[in-house]
């Protein structure tokens, strides 16, 4: 059986009279990536997490975010996290819930309240005994230690429809007495189970949507390009649409979706790829791919856990903020964890720079990124798509400035040129190390940024939704860039059809 690791947000929230359990404090886990290693044997870590929230951006947000950088099995994980952060989300995959919660309950009414009733799992146990094929199901589809779920019946008196009405996620210290022991004996019967994934879904229709929004400032593919996309899915057999966020309700209606426009996790793109994951659409980016990508903080762990090269780098919280300084000096560039188009990074020429930056990226962040200042006169961009590299550029630093692009106070923006060439004739070692970290993210399409340095090639971040315009990085391949990645996605259908992942 794979060890297992329990975090707690303090010390003291594992009381001295709860079982003996590994148990580590989410601190403690997130100084130090050594915390609760496997000692002996082959299978992942399995860390559970108990934390007092998981708030996005969250101390407990963070451990699951850095448990999947680190290779550890965990509950929850950020993508269940996210799931249960908006009923619009949850509310999409509940449809299949509400149709056991009516074959179970029937007619019956509310307990306390005609009409309600409040249900509380803990890893798929619960203890209304006719309700546990239900809170099995739950479990499985929200993978979280505990679960608290309101059902409600329309129209009680006439013994109406049950439906699930809300889902939270509790946490250890908001149970009473009794729910801790019930906690405690589903989390013993957990721990001697083995670790489930769920199946994913299949698809069979050869339709391809693009999302895009026209309105975007800076989006990842100019009107040329989307047009270009267009004709080489009608060469290869593909009907492609271009789709908007208000065409949300119709996307169960294609095979394939890819995203064209800017991705964030508190944004309707991401919500598009969750659905389309559920949907078993392939998509390009998936949600695991927007998930890894779009917080520098998870890159940053990952890139350190995989020994790739990149520059001297720091996680940092309010109380280890100085750590930039000692480690790293000056100066340092400070990154919010979630930025793209050289927004939300910073930066700072001595300490007071980093004391006034830094207050600022903390309010949005409770963990931010140090890393050492590094200029090139340009940044190297690897595409890669499907583990192999696609194109090569370089994108020059805008004028008088540190970043491609640079963003003036009054909504201004400078930005630096770019030149595409043949990937062959691209440095081998950047191409190499752009491969290496890309395939630790996934298998989709990946704009890997590296510097050439006089220490050699370092990462600096691997983006999920790399630009692709018209006149820029199609300057070599032509039409040969959009008919390699539609002719993916329609690879990735075929092996769907044939039963292969």
């Amino acid at each position: 059986m794979a060890e297992h690791l329990l975090l707690v947000e303090q010390a003291a929230d594992w009381r001295p009279d709860f079982p003996q359990l590994a148990v580590v404090s989410a601190r403690e886990y997130l100084a130090d990536s050594t915390a609760g290693a496997s000692t002996g044997t082959r299978r992942p870590l399995r860390v559970i997490n108990l934390c007092r929230s998981y708030r996005y951006l969250s101390i407990g947000y963070y451990c699951s975010l850095l448990a999947e950088a680190r290779g550890h099995k965990v509950v929850p994980s950020v993508r269940t996290i996210q799931e249960l952060s908006s009923r619009q989300l949850y509310g999409l995959i509940t449809d299949e819930l509400d149709q056991r919660l009516q074959r179970l309950l029937g007619g019956r009414r509310g307990a306390a309240n005609p009409g309600t009733f409040a249900l509380t799992c803990y890893f798929g146990q619960c203890e209304a005994r006719e309700l546990a094929p239900l809170a099995r199901q739950l479990f499985e589809t929200f993978r979280c230690p505990i679960l608290e779920v309101d059902l409600r019946q329309l129209e009680p008196r006439l013994g109406g429809t049950w439906r699930i009405g809300a889902i939270r996620a509790l946490t250890l210290n908001e149970l009473d007495a009794t729910q801790v022991q019930a906690f405690f004996a589903a989390l013993d019967g957990y721990l001697s189970r083995r670790w489930r994934q769920p199946r994913a879904r299949l698809s069979y229709r050869y339709d391809l949507a693009i999302l895009h929004d026209p309105r975007e400032e800076l989006p990842p593919s100019n009107p040329r390009a989307l047009r270009r996309f267009q004709q080489a899915g009608k060469g290869l057999g593909v009907n492609v649409e271009l789709i908007q966020r208000k065409d949300y309700a119709r996307l169960a209606e294609y095979d394939a979706l890819f995203i064209r426009e800017t991705t964030a996790i508190d944004h309707h793109s991401f919500r598009f790829a969750k659905k389309a994951d559920r949907e078993g659409l392939v998509v390009i980016d998936d949600p695991e791919s927007i998930l890894r990508c779009t917080n520098k903080v998870f890159l940053a762990e990952l890139l350190a856990a995989k020994r790739v090269p990149r520059p001297r780098t720091l996680i940092l919280r309010r109380e280890t903020l100085l750590e930039a300084e000692a480690q790293i000096g000056y100066p340092v560039v400070l990154k919010i964890p979630e930025g793209s188009f050289s927004r939300g990074v910073y930066k700072a020429g001595d300490r007071t720079e980093l004391r006034q930056l830094a207050q600022r990226l903390f309010r949005e962040s409770d963990l931010i990124l140090a890393q050492e200042y590094l200029y090139t006169p340009f940044d190297w961009r690897i595409g890669i798509l499907g583990r192999r590299p696609l194109y090569a550029c370089k994108y020059f630093m805008s004028p008088a400035h540190w970043q491609v692009v640079r963003h003036r106070g009054d909504g201004r923006r400078d930005e630096g040129g770019a030149e595409t060439i043949p990937v062959e004739q691209a440095p081998a070692d950047v191409v190499r190390l752009a491969l290496r970290a890309a395939n630790l993210i996934g298998d989709g399409l990946y704009g890997v940024d590296v510097k050439a340095t006089a220490r050699g090639a370092v990462v600096i971040e691997v983006n999920d939704n790399p630009s692709l315009d018209a006149g820029v990085e199609d300057a070599v391949l032509g039409e040969q860039l959009y008919q390699a990645i539609i002719g993916d996605l329609i690879a990735r259908l075929e092996r769907r059809r044939a039963g292969r992942r």
